[in-house]
């Protein structure tokens, strides 16, 4: 390859990881080209719900999430239970705990805030070759573009064609959690809640149904690789779990609005190395999706920035923060992962299930506070974080805004 142009910081993927790495590190004043396989706006497959955290860091990277056209407020939750026992924990009205946003708008939105920020942004560049150079960085060839950089933020995806090329991957690796999604259009509902079955036929799994504004509605379902069901039989499940009476009914006459889609769901920050030299990988590159319910937006987010921050801090050794890196993404993420493979567990039966929507549901306190816990106003793992307790730690308002 021809000597590139040199530029502080490459990152690969310009979804929630990638852009909210390219903006931090742009307002601490690097230069950063943003590169993106296909174009800026395309249909990225998610269950599209934001928690809390994912709101406070799209707020702090100047995305106006309520004013995104799908953007629906969320008030609440009802659970399901496989025998069929509703339970519903309302969130606070006293702000925004929850939303869902379609990503497709979220992704756009991002995209200009990265550019607004000075971030050169460049669509339909796939990354085809990285070379790592002592003491100089990498350097990058991607849509016939040859790029050298000081680092690199590798947010390209669970099967991120960085990790591969670099011969850091899991060829094994399908993901811990598979999920279907499908857009319904024309629903007549008002409710604002999400709604979750943990049907028995799909545990250790559930079903949801979450509305957009202006009559849409997300759906679909999620299990466990490795369960009883088999991936392949993941479309006659579909269909099976349409005709459910509780689902058709909330549904009502809403049709597709496209084709059902499918996609793996990586849950392994445990255990994914986060760095290899002076490329940080982020979002599902390092496999950051929460493994009990598969959300991924807040920690791509948290991941990308963190990434971006301590490359900030390091950057007379690029390669050496790899290793900081790592160290601080366990010490932010692995405690709510644990904590969250431990409710797993319990989950992945009828009567694990049941208890703990009893215990959740005991009283109006237990309900308004399991409500705020799923959604991350006071983390999972706080439990195994000592440094998070206090006065104060449960009881705060914790709203976006």
């Amino acid at each position: 390859m021809t000597a590139g142009e040199p530029v502080d910081l490459l990152v690969v993927g310009a979804g929630p990881a990638g852009c909210g790495a390219a903006i931090a590190a742009a307002r601490r004043g690097r230069s950063v080209i943003l590169v993106e396989k296909a174009a800026i706006g395309r249909d990225k497959i998610c269950g599209d719900g934001l928690t809390t955290s994912a709101l406070r860091r799209l707020e702090s990277l100047g995305i106006d999430v309520p004013a995104l056209p799908s953007t629906q407020q969320v008030s609440g939750v009802c659970v399901r239970g496989p025998k069929g026992h509703e339970v519903r924990f309302p969130l606070p009205a006293d702000g925004w705990f929850a939303a869902v946003t379609m990503r497709r708008e979220l992704d756009a939105a991002l995209a200009r805030a990265a550019t607004g920020a000075g971030v050169d942004l460049r669509e339909h560049t796939p990354i085809e070759h990285i070379e790592l150079r002592e003491g100089l960085g990498a350097r990058v060839q991607a849509g016939g573009q040859t790029i050298d950089a000081r680092a690199v933020i590798a947010a390209d995806g669970m099967w991120s064609p960085t990790r591969r090329l670099l011969g850091a991957n899991d060829p094994g690796y399908r993901g811990d959690w598979h999920a279907f999604r499908q857009y319904l259009t024309g629903w007549e509902g008002d409710e604002r809640e999400l709604f979750i079955s943990f049907d028995a036929a799909i545990l250790p799994g559930y079903f949801w149904i979450f509305p957009l504004a202006g009559g849409g509605l997300n759906i679909g379902y999620g299990i466990q690789r490795g369960g009883k069901h088999a991936i392949r039989d993941m479309g006659r499940l579909w269909t099976e779990l349409l005709e459910r009476p509780e689902i058709a009914r909330r549904i009502g006459g809403a049709s597709p609005a496209e084709p059902h889609r499918a996609w793996p769901i990586p849950c392994r920050v445990d255990s994914t190395p986060a760095a290899v030299g002076p490329v940080l990988f982020a979002g599902d590159a390092v496999a950051a999706c929460d493994v009990m319910t598969g959300e991924g937006i807040g920690q791509a987010l948290q991941t990308g920035e963190l990434a971006a921050e301590v490359l900030h801090r390091w950057w007379h050794d690029p390669a050496a923060a790899g290793a900081q890196y790592e160290r601080q993404l366990r010490h932010e993420l692995v405690p709510d992962h644990t904590m969250s493979a431990w409710l797993v567990s319990a989950l992945q039966h009828r009567k694990g299930v049941r208890g703990a929507l009893r215990v959740a549901g005991t009283n109006d306190w237990t309900r308004r506070n399991f409500a705020r816990w799923l959604f991350e106003d006071s983390p999972r793992g706080i439990a195994l974080r000592p440094s998070l307790w206090g006065r104060g730690a449960l009881s705060g308002t914790g709203a976006y805004r």
